[in-house]
């Protein structure tokens, strides 16, 4: 469905881990002795580190927040520099953080703006399990540890990222007896289907980002507008949705720095009761999906740039000026 300029593009899977196992635990070690203002202040040479070495990193940034200046002109005073790239890092870094804090202590709901409290309590009654897509913008993992203290919610998280380890081993380390099931897939083969669908018709819950290409590459991506640009995104979400056959919601979750509260936004829409696709238009409906789902984005992305956590040639230039 897509063309991918592969030659010039880096796939984000090949793209190593940053962080290891052991720095990850050195970091809830300081939490629990010092505090969060220990570990914020720690963050300093890991931001300096990203800025100078991470290359590949360092240029993505830049050339998304290149990209948002151009389209939304109305957010910036002046052009993006190296600058704003380092607090691109410094929020991406806290958001590491919170990761960690999702899962090993209580989250206060003081620290949540729910967009729509109603429709939240609405699906929280609802004992249909729903296949929730979210994206790698602002912090869903914060998110997911908030909705946790449902207690007869069970929520699954699919993955396709193996540099995950790291971070996964630590929060089953954290907390073994959470209710938060995560599984990496390579493919949505059918005795894969067959367990997410038996979670579903169950009443969990399924998360799956709708943000990143899959590792088999383009054949399962769909180009949609995003910021003015053409991007590769994945119809596996809906995909996976048209098999469940059930309810799909999106997510989005980050800290609006642009409040006077700071507080973490949340905002959790219905997408469709159903995904329907038919032999004779499948490409054009899948299209048509990525392409809303690329539009909820985008409105996110407008607000809270810094937000935006694909450090990775996005759309597949591998210069941009």
């Amino acid at each position: 469905m897509a063309k991918v300029n592969a030659a010039s593009s880096t796939h984000w899977s090949s793209i190593r881990e940053a962080g290891s196992l052991f720095g990850l635990k050195f970091l809830w070690l300081m939490h629990r002795i010092f505090g969060r203002w220990m570990v914020s202040f720690m963050l300093f040479p890991t931001v300096v580190y990203f800025l100078l070495f991470r290359v590949q990193t360092r240029r993505s940034s830049y050339a998304f927040l290149l990209i948002h200046y151009r389209y939304f002109p109305e957010y910036w005073a002046k052009k993006p520099n190296y600058i704003n790239v380092a607090r691109h890092f410094w929020e991406f870094a806290e958001a590491v953080v919170d990761k960690l804090m999702s899962w090993a202590i209580d989250i206060n709901a003081d620290e949540f703006y729910i967009q729509d409290e109603e429709y939240l309590e609405r699906l929280m009654a609802d004992k249909r399990g729903r296949l929730i897509i979210g994206s790698h913008f602002g912090n869903l993992e914060y998110c997911r540890g908030f909705v946790h203290r449902y207690r007869d919610k069970v929520i699954n998280i699919l993955i396709h990222d193996k540099h995950a380890e790291n971070y996964n081993a630590l929060m089953t380390q954290l907390n073994s007896e959470s209710r938060v099931n995560i599984f990496q897939v390579s493919d949505f083969d059918i005795p894969t289907m067959l367990r997410i669908k038996a979670k579903i018709d169950a009443g969990e819950w399924m998360f799956i980002a709708g943000d990143r290409s899959p590792p088999s590459g383009s054949r399962r991506t769909a180009d949609v507008k995003f910021m003015g640009k053409t991007a590769a995104l994945p119809i596996g979400p809906y995909m996976l949705a048209k098999g469940l056959a059930c309810p799909v919601e999106l997510i989005f979750s980050c800290y609006d720095y642009n409040s006077k509260k700071e507080k973490i936004r949340v905002e959790l829409m219905s997408f469709t009761e159903r995904v329907v696709l038919d032999r004779k238009n499948r490409d054009q409906q899948l299209q048509a999906y990525a392409q809303r789902y690329a539009l909820a984005l985008e409105e996110q992305c407008a607000r809270t740039p810094y937000q935006w956590f694909n450090f990775y040639d996005f759309w597949g230039e591998a210069k941009l000026k």
